[in-house]
């Protein structure tokens, strides 16, 4: 397990309680009371540091290297039934957009996501979760594909943003984000949108127009980094801490201005402390989502979507 700056009273105590198990392997000695107080301080100590955390530790939990990515949801979720699907029949296939069909308890979707590296390598290949424009065409393609079909989509959001390469700008990134949102917005089945991990600016609206958009707790949506923000307003990146804050891009901040639909809850720590528990609650979510939408028609659902993005950004003094 890796640890966060804020985490470091959580890695001392739990580190002692390792101490505490093996010298009572290795020895005659009981410690089962010393374990005892030092677990309940553990606990205790986590539920004082995640209950008070700040946008900009919110950030850092999302960006965390043991936080489940795109395909570690899909495999959880639907098991032997994913499907990968890859290309987008024009240029070539992007690493760092997946996608394919797969079923969700007994549903079918198409899912559609970036993928980010787990290692040096797998980081590089999948360019860090920065999808280039074949990536958003492949996107495309696998939803017009659902359309036909009849298949509701899923979509899960973890991006630091569409790859901003000079080649990525000729081949046309900025069309190809904009006719994603444009399909989205009428296409005739349901889509189901979910930021598992950072949602940020146009990289994430390319894959994040939904009938129902859910925000995992320690997740954020924005329309700019803390970091980019920070180095535009202040030259610098020392006030990421304060652009967090001003920018409100963390989950609550988003449901509260009604910007997503629903923030999902993660188990104490983060959802990589238990991933089983977070993996079951987002399949939940889903169904629960794909349920209440299942039996509109299709005027009712391209027009309930419309009115929900025309809606969005009102503002009474």
């Amino acid at each position: 397990m890796e640890y966060l700056d804020f985490e470091l009273p959580i890695k001392e105590l739990e580190e002692q309680l390792e101490k505490c198990v093996i010298i009572g392997k290795e020895s005659d000695v009981d410690v089962t009371p010393t374990c005892k107080e030092i677990n309940k301080k553990l606990v205790e100590t986590k539920k004082e540091i995640y209950k008070n955390l700040t946008a900009w530790q919110r950030v850092q939990l999302s960006r965390h290297p043991n936080r489940p990515y795109t395909l570690d949801y899909i495999r959880a979720i639907c098991g032997e039934t994913f499907l990968e699907l890859h290309g987008d029949r024009g240029f070539k296939d992007d690493k760092a957009m997946v996608g394919g069909l797969g079923k969700v308890n007994g549903q079918s979707f198409m899912i559609v996501g970036q993928q980010k590296g787990f290692n040096t390598k797998t980081r590089q290949y999948r360019n860090f979760g920065m999808a280039n424009p074949e990536g958003y065409r492949k996107a495309l393609r696998l939803m017009k594909m659902a359309e036909k079909f009849g298949i509701p989509v899923l979509t899960l959001v973890d991006t630091p943003g569409a790859y901003p390469g000079l080649e990525a700008e000729e081949r046309g990134q900025g069309e190809a984000i904009a006719r994603n949102i444009f399909e989205m917005v009428r296409l005739k089945v349901p889509i189901i949108t979910i930021i598992v991990g950072e949602g940020a600016s146009g990289g994430a609206l390319g894959i994040g127009v939904g009938d129902k958009v859910y925000m995992l707790e320690n997740t954020w949506y924005s329309v700019i980094s803390p970091e980019s923000c920070s180095s535009i307003l202040w030259k610098s990146w020392e006030y990421k801490e304060r652009a967090a804050d001003a920018l409100k891009l963390t989950s609550s901040d988003m449901k509260k201005q009604k910007l997503v639909d629903d923030v999902i809850p993660e188990p104490l720590g983060g959802a990589h402390y238990d991933r089983e528990t977070t993996f079951k609650t987002v399949a939940e979510y889903i169904t629960k989502g794909y349920n209440e939408l299942k039996d509109l028609s299709t005027a009712d659902l391209i027009a309930q979507r419309m009115d929900k993005y025309s809606n969005m950004g009102e503002y009474k003094e």
